[in-house]
Order: C-alpha cells, then structure tokens, then sequence
C-alpha cells in the first residue's frame, strides 16, 4: 500500500516538535465548472524542527502520534521569504 503525501504551507510552528499545515485541494464544481478551493489543516511532526511559517513543505502519513497527529515532514520543499 502506497503512502499518502500531502504538500502544504506551514502556517504556525509554535508548538514543540509539532507544525500545523494548510493544504488547498483545488476542484471544479460538477454542475457550474467552478473551480473551488477545499482547505484542510494537519497536525505534522517535525522532530528536527527545521520549518518555518511560510515554507513549502512535503509531509507523509504515519502512525497517530497522538490524538489529531497522523503526519510527519519528509522535507522542507522551498523555504519562506517572510522573515521571522
């Protein structure tokens, strides 16, 4: 069984070990070819914690780590130019 990638921004890392991750799955509506934008927010691991707000970021599932934490960052894809 394949795992499951998401690609997201990283839009707060305040937490120890743990950032939260926004990722737009973009669609077009069925009857008015609107296209739409769905956001969802994942609770990542980052053991090293080398992301920053901003940064483009490639995250895998895994096994929970606790009670909303499924996910963990692979890698940091291209880094913010926000300054923090």
């Amino acid at each position: 069984m394949p795992v499951k990638q998401q690609i997201g921004i990283v839009i707060s890392n305040k937490m120890d070990k743990t950032i939260v991750v926004k990722v737009e799955n973009r669609y077009s509506h069925p009857i008015y070819s609107k296209t739409l934008v769905k956001t969802n927010k994942y609770l990542a691991h980052d053991e090293s914690e080398q992301s920053n707000i901003g940064d483009q970021v490639l995250l895998h599932e895994c096994r929970p780590l606790s009670k909303r934490k499924c996910w963990k960052l692979v890698e940091v894809l291209s880094k913010s130019s926000l300054i923090s």
